[in-house]
């Protein structure tokens, strides 16, 4: 599993490592230029163009305070374009420039992105001028009217959506309508809250493409106030999230299940025993620990190779899901051995009988043979019950007289079972 871990986390790394490599050289290709605003207000990563723009040639403008080589943006607001000089007297040597700033509402960090001023343009018309460098950190930016229905989209955010430029028109109502049901309660709590508080709006959530498709977007952004301090616009960014959400959880799918098998781990057994053993003692119930060890595993390993063993483990695995109730818990902890937790069993009947009654069950449907090609395996089982609160008081005890018991009945032959001795 641990291979598994570090094969995906390289892979991610190299893919972040190739995007990276691209980004920068499509930033090399933009007329516009490009800067990266650390929290110190430090410019940690820029292109040609900007250093160009800059007035500084090819010289390298990393480390430099970003209000050195453009006083006007200090406090400059987020996602609305500026237009600025190179410096705060500069009126006739340079042309001006145009600035929009993506990122945090409340801080001059983030990504900004300068060009030459073109006379007479309007905000409208600058955001536009900015898409290509939008395409380039793969976001797009919205603007709502909370006093109406009216909503802009960037040209990346339609095929977020589903949609192609052009085929809809973006409105609130088109948004609420793509969010998916069980996320739409969520993103309008989120929105009153940011036109309320004036904190900034973080959220995740899933839309509906129109023909069904779902995909996770993050939607950031902040309030826009009048002079009278009343919130009349909202605006900010998304971006698609979908594959991080993929990658985390295959990550998660791996740390806590059994990559073979696709069952619980040993720590997600341990975590569901925990709760287990709380619940029982709130609700008077008991609790049957169930040790499964194969029987006859290793001489299919030997004799017919790890493949036909993997599937050996594969169907014991599916097999003993079917038995068991879906309630129940079912984990592989080692090479041949599973361990299941029953819960929810009256304290009125006979350990014993409920013992009894557990391994036949078990033991009928881990008995029958299993095809693999064209060879017939048959293995058989050792199973070691152990039962709360009867046998121990905490789930150590419990895991320990379960296994004990196990050997023991491996001790007695093929196809038995044993219960653990009393507390």
């Amino acid at each position: 599993m641990l291979l598994a871990l570090l094969a995906i986390v390289h892979r991610r790394e190299r893919h972040a490592r190739e995007q990276l490599a691209q980004y920068r050289a499509l930033a090399e290709r933009l007329s516009e230029g490009v800067l990266q605003v650390a929290r110190d207000g430090r410019i940690s990563r820029h292109n040609q163009a900007a250093a160009r723009l800059l007035g500084h040639g090819d010289a390298a403008l990393v480390g430099q305070h970003l209000v050195d080589c453009l006083p006007q943006l200090s406090g400059m607001a987020a996602y609305t374009p500026q237009r600025c000089g190179l410096n705060e007297d500069d009126e006739s040597t340079r042309a001006a420039l145009e600035a929009l700033r993506i990122g945090p509402a409340d801080s001059d960090t983030g990504i900004l992105f300068i060009r030459p001023a073109s006379k007479g343009s309007r905000p409208a018309e600058d955001v536009e001028r900015f898409k290509r460098s939008q395409y380039f950190a793969r976001i797009g930016t919205w603007d709502w009217r909370i006093d109406s229905d009216e909503l802009y989209w960037s040209d990346a955010i339609y095929g977020m959506f589903g949609y192609q430029l052009g085929q809809v028109t973006p409105s609130y109502q088109l948004f609420c309508a793509s969010v998916h049901p069980d996320d739409q309660a969520q993103i309008r709590a989120g929105e009153l809250r940011c036109i309320e508080t004036g904190e900034n709006h973080d959220e995740e959530y899933r839309v509906v493409w129109p023909d069904g498709t779902q995909r996770w977007l993050r939607e950031t952004g902040n309030v826009v106030k009048d002079t009278a301090g009343r919130a009349v616009r909202m605006m900010g960014v998304v971006r698609d999230i979908t594959e991080e959400k993929a990658s985390a959880r295959e990550l998660h799918q791996l740390a806590h299940h059994d990559p073979l098998t696709g069952l619980a781990n040993r720590l997600v057994f341990e975590e569901h025993l925990a709760r287990a053993i709380e619940r029982a003692r709130r609700n008077v119930t008991r609790i049957a620990l169930v040790f499964i060890d194969l029987n006859g595993f290793k001489t299919i390993n030997d004799q017919h190779g790890h493949a036909a063993g993997d599937q050996v483990l594969v169907t014991t695995g599916a097999r003993l899901r079917r038995t068991l109730r879906e309630s129940d818990t079912l984990a592989r902890i080692g090479g041949d051995e599973f361990v299941a937790i029953l819960e929810d069993f009256s304290m009125t009947r006979a350990v014993e009988d409920e013992a009894r009654a557990i391994a036949e069950k078990l033991l009928a449907a881990l008995t029958k043979p299993i095809q693999v090609g064209d060879t017939l395996h048959r293995t058989g089982a050792s199973l070691g019950i152990a039962v709360f609160p009867d046998h121990a008081p905490s789930m150590d005890r419990l895991i320990h007289l379960a296994d004990m018991a196990m050997y023991e009945a491996k001790r007695s032959g093929n196809n038995q079972y044993r219960l653990a001795l009393q507390a």
